[in-house]
């Protein structure tokens, strides 16, 4: 990368020097907290019946969301470079997986992750990393939670100290023309042919949790016209719903609050429509697959009081009816 947003951990007590984590130049900060005598449990293996394996910390947390403008970004690009930055510090990994090697559904919503519209997590597509550096009391911990749209890669950057000085602040690093790009390790080979794997974990999180949002997908207040261009989550749906053709979804359309109920459920399904639509036409769904319905404003996922909480709810969320 030859433009670099430098995140600088300033775990003191541990380091002469602060850490810098680099992010892609079109990072932007999206939310901060710094949260004194805080509690937090770091993730230390994957969920299972019995729970989330969790190491339960207390300290100064900080916790910073970052989005990343640069569509086609993997998650292992942008979670690569802070990873090695952290083990050279000598950081020790703790745990360190991706999407149903994690748990899925139920590790991301077993673990604390910042809700939209500061982060965006697809089911299909994630990856969390967990490292410690020093033992007992005086141990420093960061987690690192990466995901993306089509649009956009989105990271959670969780550090605790011992310290009572904020766990982290930010400063930008001047580009470098002559630098060389840097090339991301090269992610592991699927297990099953060329191009199934999306879908098969799109599959996989669907008859875990019953559900997944479309989170690609966007739709203007008041309107059921999908964008033009390609979206990542109806390509993986659409490898899915044809590896399983037993196997039935219903596209569920979600809005904000703006206007009456009858005309918000009528849009909903307008929205759900237009995808089915979509999914046919572009992605050679079998229609018989799939079904559109509308909710209106009756599940938000975020607050209507903002135009962010708005946006957020303007959603269409895929789930499955039957497995035969």
């Amino acid at each position: 990368m030859n433009r670099l947003v430098a995140v600088v951990l300033a775990l003191a007590p541990l380091c002469a020097a602060a850490q810098t984590l680099e992010l892609p130049a079109a990072a932007q900060l999206q939310s901060e907290q710094i949260i004194p005598n805080a509690g937090y449990g770091v993730p230390v293996g994957s969920w299972s019946f019995s729970g989330l394996p969790v190491i339960e910390v207390e300290g100064t947390l900080s916790r910073q969301v970052w989005r990343i403008d640069t569509p086609g970004l993997t998650t292992l690009q942008i979670i690569a470079p802070m990873r090695e930055a952290l083990q050279q510090a000598g950081f020790v990994v703790l745990y360190d997986c991706r999407t149903d090697a994690c748990g899925g559904f139920d590790f991301r919503f077993g673990t604390e992750v910042a809700p939209p519209p500061e982060m965006q997590v697809d089911l299909g597509d994630f990856r969390y990393f967990g490292a410690r550096r020093g033992n007992g009391d005086d141990a420093d911990y960061v987690t690192l939670f990466v995901s993306r749209t089509s649009r956009a890669g989105f990271v959670q950057i969780i550090s605790m100290t011992q310290d009572a000085t904020p766990a982290a602040v930010v400063t930008v690093a001047a580009p470098d023309p002559s630098a060389a790009p840097e090339a991301a390790p090269p992610d592991p080979a699927p297990t099953t042919q060329t191009g199934a794997a999306t879908g098969l974990e799109m599959g996989q999180t669907l008859e875990t949790a019953g559900r997944v949002v479309l989170l690609d997908l966007r739709f203007e207040s008041g309107s059921s016209q999908l964008g033009e261009g390609s979206y990542d989550s109806l390509r993986r749906l659409s490898e899915y719903l044809r590896a399983n053709p037993a196997r039935r979804v219903a596209l569920v359309g979600h809005t904000d609050s703006a206007g009456s109920l009858d005309a918000n459920i009528a849009l909903s399904k307008r929205r759900a429509t237009a995808v089915l639509e979509r999914l046919v036409s572009a992605y050679g769904t079998d229609p018989a697959q799939v079904a559109a319905e509308g909710m209106g404003y009756l599940s938000p996922v975020a607050s209507n009081l903002t135009p962010e909480g708005r946006e957020s709810n303007r959603r269409v969320e895929v789930i499955l009816t039957s497995t035969e």
